[in-house]
């Protein structure tokens, strides 16, 4: 297991189901309360493990980040929409992503590693879209709508802020 704080949390109404989630920097595991200790112990284990290889899968390099930029760029811009570096940061704390036209890149914040890869995808055609629109204009939203899942990533993305107790930018803008 890595430095993640484990947390367990037993339940009198939960019969025969094992689950767990993260939760910040904690495991919240939910097991059965008539599981003995030694069974307990088994199911953190196995459940820890499974938490942190999904989480290692999803999570993805800047170089894969480009790629996945220049396919969804070839998919839903048309190929227009060229990226000279696209790269994870971590000191976006109340923007998902920002764009700077001027020298083409693009940044995203460390916080959407965690998320679906459509949301992930959402992110990077809307910051992609400021390639060829600077604003957020009409034109603008209709390069972005072209992705299939745009709404529901919105809407993710919003429901996440409300949750985490953020204020979403003006008018649920992505940066």
């Amino acid at each position: 297991m890595d430095d993640a704080e484990v947390e367990v949390r037993r339940s009198k109404r939960r019969r025969r189901t094992v689950s767990a989630y993260r939760d910040g920097n904690r495991i919240v595991v939910l097991i059965p309360a008539s599981l003995s200790r030694r069974e307990e112990a088994e199911w953190v284990r196995t459940m820890v493990q499974r938490i942190e290889k999904s989480e290692r899968r999803r999570r993805l390099s800047d170089d894969d980040l480009m790629e996945r930029a220049w396919d969804l760029s070839n998919r839903y811009l048309g190929g227009l929409a060229a990226p000279e570096s696209v790269r994870w940061v971590e000191n976006q704390n109340t923007r998902w992503g920002s764009c700077t036209p001027g020298d083409r890149t693009i940044r995203l914040s460390a916080r959407l590693q965690a998320m679906p890869g459509w949301v992930i995808d959402y992110v990077l055609v809307h910051e992609l879209a400021h390639l060829l629109e600077s604003g957020h204009d009409a034109a603008f939203w209709a390069w972005v709508d072209r992705y299939p899942r745009s709404d529901k990533a919105k809407g993710y993305l919003e429901g996440w802020s409300a949750a985490a107790r953020l204020e979403p930018p003006p008018g649920s803008d992505v940066d």
